[in-house]
């Protein structure tokens, strides 16, 4: 790592935590991008205390100092967990042709970057490739076989990166979720019926705007152009987004919040087979719909102590 030199952009999308952007925040600065994107969403009104955390983070992420141009886009009202993820990436994509993108809870190993950063340029003209995850839920995956990394229709947002060319196609809305022959056709491409299931059961959320998020439109959008992520054979990011204050990950998920994390090694040791790895795609679908009925009950608990304490639960 000592002779990498990162050149591609690094978007990092904040808000109102403060301990885990500076975490964050530090491992940004130990692989000095030469660029860096900050996406700031703005404090809630219904929150007075969101004026002073978003505040901080701010200050957190103005501390550059090292050769860097910074482009920052701060919205000063609260945008939430669509509009803003969502039109800070359209920024992102207006100035930069690709970009590596962090969240404020997502702790990257040293080696994501240049993971990113060396698929990123293997694959830029490859439109059957849209997306470069650095999270594998698994915590390592076949690690007898020589490949790097997998292709995969299970993409995870803690740690990723993309191209322009790509994020041309995300739909905010899905519309074309509302086709019978869309939902068959990404049926035929998944083909596993508990698969579809559960991917169409998020899809169905986003589409009729019943949940605040933006990567359910971007996972769809992406299969409706039949197109593969890559997963690292090792998990590279970890969440440290698990908690009270958090607004997906409320409760705290002990084996989705400890999944180790690894060191990529290279060069890279590329798959020459453009096929989704199913069985690693199956093994995670297992593990979520097991996972799904228990954490829907007990995030539903936490929200009735949660409004019961007096603290107004507000999507965000």
């Amino acid at each position: 790592m000592s002779t990498f030199t990162l050149t591609t952009p690094v978007a990092f999308l904040v808000f109102n935590r403060p301990e885990t952007t500076a975490r964050v925040f530090a491992a940004i600065r130990e692989a000095r991008p030469q660029q860096l994107l900050v996406v700031a969403d703005g404090p809630r009104p219904e929150r007075p205390d969101d004026l002073q955390k978003c505040a901080e983070v701010r200050r957190i992420v103005e501390q550059v100092d090292w050769p860097c141009e910074v482009f920052r886009n701060y919205s000063e009202i609260n945008l939430g967990c669509k509009h803003r993820p969502i039109s800070g990436f359209d920024w992102v994509f207006d100035i930069v042709e690709e970009a590596i993108v962090l969240e404020d809870d997502c702790l990257p190993d040293p080696t994501f970057f240049r993971f990113c950063q060396d698929l990123l340029q293997f694959y830029r003209n490859d439109e059957r490739v849209m997306m470069i995850c650095g999270t594998n839920l698994l915590g390592s995956w076949k690690e007898y076989q020589p490949q790097s990394y997998h292709f995969t229709h299970y993409d995870w947002v803690w740690g990723w990166a993309s191209w322009r060319r790509a994020w041309r196609h995300n739909d905010a809305n899905i519309s074309l979720w509302g086709d019978q022959e869309t939902k068959d056709r990404i049926k035929n491409i998944l083909k596993s019926d508990k698969y579809y299931k559960l991917r169409a059961m998020t899809f169905e959320l986003a589409y009729r705007n019943k949940v605040v998020a933006w990567d359910y439109q971007w996972a769809c959008s992406r299969l409706i152009q039949r197109s593969l992520a890559i997963a690292p054979s090792v998990n590279l990011v970890a969440n440290l987004g698990y908690g009270i204050d958090a607004t997906h990950t409320i409760v705290l998920d002990e084996e989705l919040s400890s999944i180790a994390t690894g060191k990529a090694t290279f060069p890279l040791l590329h798959n020459n087979s453009f096929i989704p790895d199913m069985e690693y795609d199956l093994k995670i679908v297992d593990m979520l719909t097991k996972k799904n009925s228990l954490f829907e009950r007990i995030v539903r608990f936490c929200r009735l102590i949660k409004l019961r304490l007096g603290a107004k639960w507000i999507s965000n």
